[in-house]
């Protein structure tokens, strides 16, 4: 997927969402807004949601892997482009 920095949303969410990440330790909880996140690392909301929606097993994983996002136009992949073979 690529531009994930111009994803639209409706609503609050821009302020209300809240994403959680926990370092471990006693106190260690994280907060952070869906602004926030979208302006420091676009690619990290569109991967915790679709992870969120595939299975929660081996399956899941595998197919998380398979995900490339990019926050921009530009990525290092290129379309399939076939040439005429001469016989």
């Amino acid at each position: 997927m690529i531009n994930a920095a111009q994803v639209k949303v409706t609503g609050n969410k821009l302020t209300q969402k809240r994403y959680y990440r926990h370092s471990g330790y006693p106190g260690g909880l994280k907060e952070e807004s869906l602004e926030t996140l979208m302006a420091r690392k676009p690619e990290l909301v569109i991967e915790r949601a679709v992870k969120g929606m595939l299975p929660q097993n081996r399956l899941g994983r595998a197919m998380f892997k398979k995900l490339k996002v990019y926050g921009g136009a530009e990525h290092p992949h290129q379309a399939q482009q076939p040439t005429a073979a001469e016989l």
